[in-house]
C-alpha cells in the first residue's frame, strides 16, 4: 500500500525503510501544506469530539498542567425515555481553549476514516501495531512534564507550533512492565527549539522528552503522534509461554521434593529452539485478528468496489496449480488463475470491481466476495472511501 503521508515521513527522516524505527532520534520536514491538513485539523478533532460519545482517558482535558475533572467539559445528555448518555460540552470546552488548555484525544484511528487508513498504511509500512493520538493546545497551556514513552513514536507537526525538548534514555530499551521503575531523566539533551507546521521527529521508545506552549502567547498547535509498539524478547518468551501448554511436562506440577528439574530445562531449551523469534514475528503478523470494517449485506445493494482491511500486508504465496493466502489468522487456498486477481485484491489500495473486471477478467468478482465473506477485504462504503481519497491511489490493474 503506498500511503502519501508514509511516503513523506520516509522523505522528511531521510529513510528509505521503517527500519530506522527505534534505532535514533531523527528530525526533519513536510514541505506538502496541503497533505498536513488532509490528514487532521484542530476543527476536524472538535468535530470528532463533539458527534461521539467519549470517556476518560480516551479524550482528557488539561490546564495548568494539572488534569481538568470530565465534569467540567462532560454533560449527560438524556434521552426522551431517559437513558444517560456523556457526551462532550462543546461550549465548556470552548471556554477551556480560549482560556489556554490542551485537549489529547487517543486512538483517533478508531472514529475517523483517514486515521484507520492512515494506520494501516504505517503498519503495513512497519509491520508493527500502530496507533495515533492527537493533541490540541492553544495559547500558552503547558504539556506534559519530562516523560518517556514505552514505545516508539513519529510526531507530525499538523497545525500552529509547539516547544519541544528530547533527551536521550535514562534505560536502555525501558519496558512499561520493568524491572526499574525508570524515574531519573537524563542530562543529554538532543534537540531543544520548536516545532512548526510539517515538521516530523521519530523519538524511539525511552527518550525522555517534554512538549508546551508556555511563554507562546496567543495561538494554537496541533501535533499528532503515531505510537509504533514493537515487539521485544519479553513479548517473545510470553508468546513461548503459550506454546508450552502443549507438552505435559510443562502443565505438571512443580514438586518441590524432586530436586531434577533436568526434564523441564531440556523441554525449555528445545522449545526455545524449535520456535525462534522470526516464527514469532511472522505470527503476529499472520494471526492479528481481522481489521473492523462494516459488513456486507446483498440486500444493502450490490458489491461494487472493495479494499484490503486487515492489519498487516497479507502473505500470497504460489505452489504450483494453486495460490495460499495468509492473513487475519485465515490460511486459504485458490486456483492458480486467481493469483493477478488476488494481487490486485489484497494490496491495500482501493479496488472498483467493475474496472478490476475489464482488466483482469470476471474472476475478480467471485475471488472479492470469498474475501469479504473471510473479513480479509471490506466493502468500499463512502465513508471508509473518505480515508483513501487523495491519499492512497486506488487500482485496476
Amino acid at each position: 500500500m503506498e500511503h502519501r503521508l508514509v511516503t513523506a515521513i520516509e522523505t522528511a527522516l531521510r529513510w528509505d525503510s521503517s527500519e530506522p524505527i527505534g534505532t535514533g532520534f531523527a528530525l526533519g520536514r513536510i514541505e506538502d501544506c496541503a497533505l498536513l491538513s488532509r490528514i487532521l485539523t484542530p476543527n476536524k478533532l472538535l468535530d470528532i469530539a463533539m458527534r461521539r460519545s467519549l470517556n476518560r482517558p480516551q479524550f482528557r482535558a488539561f490546564q495548568k498542567g494539572e488534569e481538568v475533572h470530565p465534569a467540567v467539559y462532560f454533560t449527560d445528555t438524556v434521552s426522551p425515555r431517559g437513558q444517560s448518555v456523556p457526551m462532550a460540552n462543546m461550549h465548556r470546552l470552548g471556554d477551556l481553549l480560549r482560556d489556554g488548555a490542551t485537549l489529547i484525544m487517543d486512538q483517533v484511528n478508531v472514529f475517523d476514516p483517514t486515521m484507520e487508513v492512515t494506520c494501516r498504511a504505517l503498519q503495513w509500512w512497519a509491520r508493527e501495531r500502530v496507533q495515533v493520538n492527537a493533541y490540541l493546545t492553544t495559547n500558552s497551556a503547558a504539556g506534559f512534564p519530562l516523560h518517556w514513552d514505552d514505545h516508539d513514536v513519529i510526531v507530525v507537526q499538523l497545525s500552529g507550533e509547539k516547544d519541544w525538548e528530547v533527551r536521550t534514555a535514562s534505560r536502555t530499551a525501558p519496558m512499561y512492565r520493568d524491572a526499574d521503575p525508570n524515574n531519573t531523566p537524563s542530562d543529554t539533551v538532543l534537540f531543544k527549539g520548536t516545532l512548526r507546521v510539517g515538521d516530523v521527529m521519530h523519538i524511539p521508545r525511552g527518550h525522555w522528552h517534554q512538549a508546551t506552549r508556555t511563554g507562546s502567547g496567543t495561538g494554537h498547535s496541533l501535533h499528532v503522534t503515531f505510537g509504533i509498539t514493537k515487539r521485544t524478547g519479553a513479548s517473545w518468551m510470553a508468546w513461548l509461554g503459550d506454546w508450552c501448554r502443549e507438552q505435559e511436562v510443562f502443565r505438571c506440577d512443580l514438586d518441590r521434593t524432586d530436586t531434577d528439574t533436568t526434564p523441564l530445562v531440556e523441554a525449555a531449551t528445545r522449545l526455545v529452539g524449535r520456535r525462534g523469534p522470526e516464527e514469532f514475528l511472522t505470527a503476529c503478523e499472520q494471526q492479528a485478528a481481522p481489521g473492523r470494517q462494516v459488513p456486507f449485506l446483498e440486500s444493502f445493494g450490490g458489491l461494487d468496489a472493495v479494499v484490503c482491511t486487515t492489519h498487516f500486508a497479507p502473505r500470497i504465496t504460489e505452489h504450483g496449480g494453486t495460490v495460499g493466502v495468509t492473513a487475519a489468522g485465515r490460511q486459504l487456498t485458490f486456483a492458480a488463475k486467481a493469483v493477478t486477481a488476488l494481487r490486485l485484491l489484497l494490496s491495500g489500495q482501493p479496488v472498483v470491481l467493475e474496472q478490476a473486471a475489464a482488466s483482469v477478467g470476471d474472476e475478480v468478482r467471485e475471488v472479492a466476495a470469498i474475501l469479504i465473506k473471510e473479513e480479509l477485504c471490506a466493502p468500499l462504503t463512502d465513508e471508509l472511501s473518505s480515508g483513501y481519497t487523495g491519499l492512497v491511489t486506488a487500482v485496476t490493474s
